[in-house]
C-alpha cells in the first residue's frame, strides 16, 4: 500500500509568497526574490512529504498565481493582445493574471470563476479561431529537476487535457474538438520529455469528469487520450479526478492505459459503489482518495479502515490518498498558539493530513489494526463528548414556520413603493460595500489586538474613517452609499466573531486567488447571535449623511460556505442557525431606521452540487429559503440588496429571482457581460446591478468604457432596472485608483441619465 497526495498548498505557511509577489508588483523585489522564496515553499513541502514517507509526492501543483493559468502558458495559449505588451514572460503571465495599464498599453485581465464547488478562483484560458496549441512552456520540468537535485522523487501535476479544455473559453466558431488533437500532441510532448528526464509517474488532473458527461463529451476524453497513448512512455500517467464520482464515465477511464487512477471517496456519492460493482483493474494502482482535502476535521480511521477493506477486496495495488488538492485547508495547526487542545486535537490541516496517510498505512498494514497507538489514540478522540451544542437553537430551528420563508407585499408592490420613498434617479450608482483597508486601518487593527490602544480609542478611529468615506462618496455624487468596513477584517470571519458557536484561528490561511487569501472560521457548534454586529457602524454612518446608507451584512449560505463547516449535523441545518442570528440582525438594522440593508450571499453558487440533478433536491432546496428567511420580516419600504460574485449564474437565474430581494449585485466585468442574455431571457423580475468594471485588477477604467458597458446592459435590461456598480468590494484596491474609478463611474451614470432623460 501506498500513500499520496494530490496537492499541496503554495502561499507558505506565513502566507510568504503572498507578501513576496505583493512587494513584486511594487518594484520593491526583483524577480531572483520572487523566485527564491517560490523555492523555498516548494522545498520545504517536498521535504516535510519525504521524511513522512509520503510516496506519491507532487511537483508543478506550485503557482505564482493559478494553476489553470500555468498550464494555458505552458500550451501557448497566450491571448494576442498580451503578447503585443511586449514583457518579459512572468510579467507577461502576471498580466493575464491581474491585467495591465501602463506605458505599453491598457488590457483587462483574463476572466475569473470559481473552481468547481471550492472558494478558490481560476483564471479561465481564453482560444480563439487563430490559436495554436502547442508545448512551449518548461515550468513542470524545472520544478521536477529542482525537487531531483534535492534527491526527491515527485511526480509533476499538470492540469489534464479534458478538463483544460472544457473549462477554456471560445471566442470563435471553432469548439474543443478543434483543438483536441493538437491538445492530445502537446501532452503527449510533455510525456515525451518526462520521460526523457526518467520521470516515473505523471499526474494529469481531470476533475471535470465528476460533472455530467454527455455522449459527446465521453468521446472528446476518450478521444483525447487515445491520442495521447499512441506512443508509449517510461513515464506512466496517473488520472486524478475528485470533487465527486465518475459514474458516467468510469468504464471509459478503467479502459484506457493509465498506470493508476485516483478517485474521490469523500465527495463522491457513488465512487465506492461504482468500484465494488464494477471492479477495478488489477494491474492499476488505484488512488483512494479518503482523507478529507476540503475540511479540516480528523479522519475517523475506524471509518476509513472499513472503506479501505471494502476496496482491498475489489482492487489490486493501492495508494491511500487525499480527496482532492490540500489548496483548500491551511497548512498546519502547529501556527496555532491561542487555541486550547481541546479544540486543535480535532483538526488536521494540510501537514497534519501528511501524518494521517501515514497513520492509516500503518494501521492498515498491520496484523492487529486495533493495537496500534494511532488507532487507540484516534478512537478516543472520536469516541469523547465535544461541546458547542445549545438547546434553544436547534428548538428555534424546528419553530420555523413555512411562512417565515415569505416577504409580503410582493416584490412589484414593495418595488414602487421603494421608488416612491427613496427618489433614486435612473442608473443609481452605489459601491458593493468595502473601501480600502489601507496600511493606518490594518494597523490600528493590530494594535487593538495586543492591548496597545483601548477600545475607545479605535472605535474613534473607525468612526473618523467612516467619516472620511462618506464624505468621499458625496464629493463623488455617488447614489446610495455605504460605511466602508473598516472595522472589519473578513466578510465571513467578522460576523462568526461576534456569533456563537465558531471557533478562530491565527494563521489558518487558505489561497482564495492569486495573492489573495483568507482565514475561514471553524462552525464548532450550534450558532447564535448574542448581541447586534453592525448597528452600531450603520447608525452612525447615516447620521452622516442624507443619503441612503446601506447596513451590510454577510448572508447565512455564504458565511456556511466561507467556514469550515461541522461534519456532526447537515450543512442545511448548520444554514438555518445561522439565517435565524443574521435575521435578527436586519430586524435590528431596520428598528435603528437604517432603509437599505445589503445582505450578501457571494458564495452562493459555491456548494452548488456538481451534478445538475442534485440541483433542487439537495441544495437549492434549502438555501434560497435560507436567504428568504433573513429578510422575509422587514417592512415593505425597507430595500433589500445581495451580491453574488465570480460564479457562473446563468443557468440557475430563476432560483436566484426567487431570493426575493429588491436588488442583486452581479460579478459582471470579467466575463463580458455574459450574464445579460440570462437575465433577458428568463424576465428577471428583480432590480440588477452588473458589475461595470473588474475591481480584481489595479487598472482604471475610463468613463467611455464604463458608458459603454452600460450601453450593453441597457440593450437587455430595461433601464428602470439597471444600478450602477463595481464588481466587488473595494477592500483590496488602492484609495487613488479606487476614487479614479468611482469618479468615472459616476460620470459615465450622469451622462448616460442626461441621454435616456424622458
Amino acid at each position: 500500500m501506498y500513500t499520496s497526495i494530490i496537492g499541496y498548498p503554495r502561499i507558505g505557511a506565513q502566507r510568504e509568497l503572498k507578501f513576496a509577489s505583493e512587494k513584486y508588483f511594487r518594484g520593491d523585489i526583483d524577480r531572483a526574490d520572487l523566485e527564491k522564496c517560490a523555492s523555498s515553499i516548494k522545498m520545504s513541502a517536498w521535504k516535510k512529504m519525504y521524511e513522512e514517507g509520503i510516496d506519491f509526492i507532487p511537483s508543478n501543483d506550485f503557482s505564482f498565481y493559478d494553476g489553470m493559468l500555468d498550464t494555458a502558458v505552458l500550451l501557448n495559449v497566450v491571448p494576442q493582445r498580451y503578447r503585443a505588451l511586449g514583457l518579459d514572460p512572468l510579467d507577461e503571465y502576471f498580466s493575464m493574471a491581474r491585467g495591465y495599464q501602463g506605458d505599453r498599453g491598457d488590457v483587462k485581465a483574463l476572466a475569473m470563476k470559481k473552481w468547481f464547488n471550492t472558494n478558490y478562483h481560476y483564471m479561465v484560458p481564453e482560444i480563439d479561431d487563430n490559436t495554436k496549441i502547442f508545448l512551449m512552456g518548461d515550468k513542470p520540468f524545472k520544478e521536477y529537476a529542482e525537487a531531483k537535485e534535492a534527491g526527491i522523487e515527485t511526480k509533476p501535476v499538470v492540469i489534464g487535457p479534458y478538463t483544460f479544455l472544457k473549462l477554456s473559453r471560445y471566442l470563435g466558431k471553432k469548439t474543443e474538438w478543434d483543438f483536441s488533437t493538437d491538445t492530445a500532441s502537446a501532452y503527449a510532448s510533455l510525456l515525451s520529455q518526462f520521460s526523457d528526464l526518467g520521470t516515473h509517474f505523471a499526474q494529469f488532473d481531470e476533475p471535470c469528469l465528476v460533472f455530467d458527461m454527455t455522449k459527446e463529451d465521453i468521446n472528446l476524453f476518450t478521444s483525447i487520450y487515445e491520442k495521447v497513448f499512441e506512443k508509449t512512455y517510461r513515464t506512466k500517467v496517473i488520472l486524478q479526478t475528485y470533487f465527486g464520482d465518475v459514474r458516467d464515465c468510469y468504464k471509459e477511464i478503467v479502459s484506457l492505459p493509465f498506470a493508476g487512477i485516483g478517485l474521490d471517496f469523500v465527495e463522491g456519492d457513488k465512487t465506492l459503489d461504482l468500484v465494488k460493482e464494477n471492479s477495478f483493474p488489477k494491474d492499476k494502482i488505484l488512488f483512494a482518495g479518503i482523507v478529507n482535502g476540503k475540511n479540516i476535521w480528523r479522519n475517523n480511521y475506524s471509518k476509513t479502515l472499513d472503506v479501505l477493506k471494502d476496496l482491498a477486496a475489489s482492487s489490486g495495488e493501492m495508494a491511500i490518498n487525499t480527496s482532492c488538492s490540500l489548496l483548500h485547508v491551511p497548512v498546519t495547526v502547529r501556527s496555532e498558539t491561542k487555541l486550547s487542545f481541546e479544540y486543535l486535537d480535532h483538526f488536521a490541516f494540510a501537514e497534519e493530513k501528511i501524518g494521517e496517510l501515514k497513520d492509516l498505512k500503518e494501521i492498515a498494514e498491520s496484523t492487529d489494526p486495533e493495537s496500534c497507538v494511532s488507532y487507540k489514540n484516534n478512537q478516543k478522540l472520536f469516541s469523547g463528548k465535544r461541546g458547542g451544542g445549545d438547546d434553544a437553537v436547534k428548538a428555534a430551528v424546528k419553530a420555523i414556520k413555512e411562512s417565515d420563508f415569505t416577504r409580503l407585499p410582493e416584490f412589484k408592490e414593495r418595488e414602487k413603493i421603494q421608488k416612491e420613498r427613496f427618489g433614486l434617479p435612473l442608473f443609481p450608482t452605489t459601491t458593493i460595500g468595502s473601501f480600502p483597508q489601507t496600511a493606518d486601518v490594518k494597523n490600528e487593527r493590530a494594535r487593538l489586538r495586543k492591548g496597545e490602544i483601548s477600545e475607545e480609542e479605535y472605535e474613534k478611529f473607525t468612526e473618523g474613517k467612516i467619516s472620511e468615506c462618506v464624505k468621499l462618496q458625496e464629493n463623488l455624487e455617488l447614489d446610495v452609499l455605504v460605511h466602508g468596513e473598516y472595522e472589519r477584517n473578513d466578510m465571513v470571519e467578522y460576523f462568526g466573531e461576534r456569533l456563537k458557536g465558531f471557533l478562530f484561528t491565527e494563521k489558518a490561511w487558505v489561497q482564495s486567488y492569486g495573492t489573495r487569501c483568507v482565514k475561514p472560521p471553524i462552525v464548532w457548534g450550534d450558532v447564535s447571535r448574542e448581541n447586534p454586529m453592525t448597528v452600531r457602524w450603520s447608525v452612525y454612518a447615516q447620521s452622516l449623511t442624507k443619503k441612503p446608507m446601506k447596513g451590510m451584512l454577510t448572508g447565512p449560505v455564504t458565511i456556511l460556505n466561507w467556514s469550515f463547516p461541522r461534519e456532526d449535523i447537515s450543512v442545511r441545518e448548520s444554514t438555518l442557525q445561522i439565517a435565524l442570528a443574521i435575521r435578527a440582525e436586519v430586524l435590528d438594522l431596520e428598528k435603528n431606521g437604517i432603509r437599505v440593508i445589503q445582505i450578501d450571499e457571494a458564495a452562493l453558487r459555491e456548494k452548488l452540487p456538481l451534478r445538475k440533478g442534485d440541483w433542487f433536491k439537495n441544495y437549492l432546496d434549502w438555501a434560497i429559503p435560507a436567504f428568504r428567511l433573513v429578510h422575509s420580516g422587514v417592512k415593505p419600504e425597507t430595500q433589500i440588496h445581495t451580491h453574488m460574485c465570480y460564479s457562473e449564474f446563468t443557468d440557475i437565474i430563476k432560483a436566484i429571482d426567487d431570493m426575493d430581494a429588491d436588488v442583486i449585485t452581479f460579478e459582471a466585468s470579467r466575463s463580458d457581460l455574459l450574464i445579460l442574455d440570462s437575465l433577458k431571457e428568463n424576465n428577471f423580475k428583480t432590480e440588477v446591478g452588473p458589475g461595470v468594471y473588474d475591481i480584481h485588477s489595479p487598472r482604471v477604467p475610463s468613463k467611455e468604457e464604463i458608458v459603454t458597458a452600460l450601453e450593453k446592459m441597457i440593450e437587455k435590461l430595461p433601464k428602470e432596472k439597471l444600478w450602477v456598480n463595481p464588481d466587488c468590494g473595494l477592500k483590496t484596491r488602492e484609495p487613488a485608483e479606487t476614487e479614479a474609478s468611482l469618479a468615472n463611474m459616476t460620470k459615465a451614470a450622469s451622462e448616460l441619465r442626461t441621454k435616456y432623460a424622458k
